[in-house]
């Protein structure tokens, strides 16, 4: 394993499941100090791994869709460490899956916040930190949901990553900060131990969600779900200095479905 990450500092939300989880793992055994973000507690069973291993890793929980709780994070993170060269974005995900008709107001609006508000939140934060370094990567979990079914509002938000890290990268990238994002496909996963949506689905709702299971294998090329690994890859390849010159891109990791 490579080293990519060593002398860095990276901040990583939604660590403790998934896709943030991976990543975290990843930047751990190439070199990366850590700080690991998630409003589940479950995060600190990842640190308490990590310390075993002798990573330099400081915790937090924080409610990503809150504009404070971001800038906390930051601030502490900046304090522990004294710079933050990495941030990966990670929070968000659907949490109703249906035909746009049968969203109701309240539902619409906490799948833009879910979604949309920690990435839009969290780079608004860790800017001066970058701006004071001159340097930084910045890399958004977005999805090739921005061309589904069954989820409207989930592929509003991520559209709006997608812009963001656009504009972002534009206005950034002669200030020494790059802002790219991956456009994740259908990937396998562990059951969450903290699930999006507590409620017990309807016959109704698992039809809608399993026509999105059947949507999202027959546009890839691929035939299949991806695997953690395989975001894990993409997402620390635009982290490290290995992407030193791509920024304001999304790239699909889809199987060949682009979004």
């Amino acid at each position: 394993m490579t080293k990519r990450f060593k002398n860095k500092v990276a901040v990583i939300t939604g660590a403790a499941q998934g896709i943030g989880h991976g990543v975290a793992l990843r930047m751990a055994k190439e070199g990366a100090q850590l700080v690991l973000v998630d409003r589940s507690e479950l995060v600190f069973e990842l640190r308490d791994q990590l310390k075993k291993k002798k990573v330099d890793v400081l915790a937090l929980t924080a409610d990503m869709e809150k504009f404070a709780d971001c800038h906390r994070v930051m601030e502490q993170a900046a304090e522990k460490f004294g710079r933050i060269d990495v941030l990966v974005n990670n929070v968000g995900g659907t949490i109703w899956t249906k035909p746009f008709e049968h969203y109701q107001e309240n539902e619409i609006e906490a799948e833009v916040r879910r979604s949309l508000f920690p990435t839009l939140w969290c780079c608004h934060a860790v800017l001066p930190y970058m701006l004071k370094q001159q340097s930084g990567a910045i890399v958004n979990v977005s999805s090739i949901a921005t061309r589904s079914i069954n989820r409207v509002p989930y592929g509003a938000a991520k559209g709006g990553v997608n812009a963001m890290t656009a504009c972002l990268a534009f206005e950034n990238a002669q200030r020494g900060i790059r802002v790219n994002a991956i456009a994740t496909g259908g990937t396998e996963a562990p059951p969450r131990r903290v699930p999006r949506n507590t409620n017990e689905q309807t016959e109704q709702e698992k039809a809608w969600y399993q026509q999105i299971i059947d949507q999202t294998v027959d546009s890839t090329l691929m035939k299949r779900y991806g695997t953690i690994d395989e975001q894990v890859n993409a997402i620390c390849f635009l982290a490290s200095d290995e992407a030193s010159y791509i920024t304001g891109s999304t790239l699909p990791v889809g199987g060949g479905d682009l979004g």
